[in-house]
């Protein structure tokens, strides 16, 4: 009898050291972050999420969706979020509008596009000269899905606006919705919108904006100067975070990575979620690391320089601080 219970005495012992064990890994910071947009697109960041990456950097993710730069910048500036999660391009904007305590990029994780042009009907052969005399149903003015159709639109000697009608007044989370309803030729827009348009029948992917863009910065992770100056350790941290979900994703198949982000994306399924991961890993759309280099900066402001958007260049050292990316590929 005596044996029994000092048995169970022990495992009580060990059970209880074992509690107060996880409640010390529960101790974590919570930091509020917004991104721009909720989509496979991004898929490197739900890894991280999703495999407890941030976790074990001591930090509880509370995570909502913008739907918009704009949106996800002003729940930035309006400290309503401590990180946000944009094109690159809503950083330069605030800076030039006189914003004192501007958005600072210190973390990069996407160098292509992931938006794709949709038609109604399948072109096999298709080439940027069909969308002569058509209408598109574009992104927002300024925002970066829409510039960057323009850059290409250029670059294949067509003037948008001109040789084609792009429409850019429709709120980005009803752009798909307008499509469908008969609106436009052809339509820009990212995953899991594209396949979805297609498993629909109401349009076929003709081309790939990342693919015909080439290498340009096009999301990343920014916070307030202020911020960051007072929480190195948080943004190290985060970075931290996103670097193993950026690697997980690079040594790993589409399969396996579609498998780990399915709880993001319950309303797709398995089958889709892989052919999707499975087209932006063939195109190289994640970075290896989350350094965000200086020549892709450059670019950035070249493309909003032709598209009319930019007022004046800023320097690549006041928008972008890769003090935290160096630092996680230097451990």
């Amino acid at each position: 009898m005596k044996k029994i219970i000092c048995v169970f005495v022990l495992i009580f012992t060990v059970f209880s050291v074992s509690l107060v064990g996880c409640q010390s890994n529960q101790d974590l910071t919570t930091v509020r972050f917004n991104e721009v947009v909720h989509s496979v697109f991004y898929a490197p960041q739900y890894v991280a999420i999703e495999k407890g990456f941030f976790e074990e950097e001591g930090i509880n993710l509370e995570l909502s969706t913008g739907w918009g730069a704009d949106k996800t910048m002003t729940a930035l500036l309006s400290n309503n979020a401590d990180i946000g999660f944009m094109g690159s391009e809503a950083s330069v904007y605030v800076y030039n509008e006189g914003q004192e305590d501007y958005a600072v990029n210190f973390a990069l994780l996407t160098q292509r596009a992931g938006n794709f042009l949709i038609a109604r009907e399948d072109e096999p052969t298709f080439d940027w000269e069909n969308v002569k005399g058509k209408t598109i149903v574009g992104g927002r003015k300024g925002g970066m899905p829409q510039m960057v159709l323009e850059y290409i639109l250029k670059q294949n000697g067509i003037a948008p606006y001109e040789d084609v009608e792009i429409i850019t007044n429709i709120d980005f989370t009803a752009t798909a919705g307008a499509f469908s309803g008969g609106t436009g030729d052809y339509i820009v827009d990212f995953e899991p919108t594209a396949s979805a348009l297609e498993n629909e029948g109401v349009g076929h992917v003709v081309a790939s904006l990342g693919v015909d863009s080439g290498y340009i910065p096009y999301t990343a992770y920014m916070a307030k100067k202020s911020f960051i100056e007072t929480n190195p350790d948080i943004i190290q941290n985060f970075t931290n975070a996103i670097y193993k979900g950026q690697q997980w994703v690079a040594e790993n198949s589409a399969d396996e990575i579609a498998k780990v982000i399915k709880p993001q994306f319950p309303e797709t399924d398995l089958e889709t979620l892989t052919q999707i991961v499975n087209r932006y890993k063939e195109q190289d759309t994640w970075t290896l690391t989350p350094v965000f280099p200086e020549d892709g900066f450059n670019l950035l402001q070249n493309v909003l320089d032709e598209a009319g958007e930019l007022s004046q260049r800023v320097d690549y050292s006041t928008l972008v601080d890769n003090t935290f990316a160096n630092k996680v590929l230097s451990e």
